[in-house]
């Protein structure tokens, strides 16, 4: 699903037009990115938690040289599934193919 499927469905579902649920849906992706930024986690209950994790910085290796190369230290989005949706995707869905453009 892409992001104007996204906005098809929430129209259908709230019976909204697509441009309001286009401007919905871009109020809560930019509510949850600024929380995110500023650190703070999001939960929504029923579906999930996203919170920013620090990453270490670390030793790697160039893939094509081999070369040991230092990796810095990162703050990185996580997403973890909260109980309900984990039970939810964990049911077998219907095979739906997806329609090439």
């Amino acid at each position: 699903m892409v992001k104007s499927d996204l906005i098809t469905k929430i129209a259908e579902k709230t019976g909204a037009t697509k441009k309001d649920s286009e401007i919905f849906l871009t109020a809560v992706v930019e509510s949850i990115s600024e929380s995110l930024a500023e650190g703070e986690p999001v939960k929504i209950v029923g579906f999930g938690a996203f919170e920013v994790r620090e990453r270490a910085a670390r030793e790697g290796v160039h893939p094509q040289t081999l070369k040991p190369l230092k990796i810095p230290a990162a703050r990185v989005p996580v997403f973890k599934a909260g109980k309900p949706l984990k039970e939810l995707v964990a049911v077998k869905p219907k095979s739906k193919k997806r329609k090439k453009k």
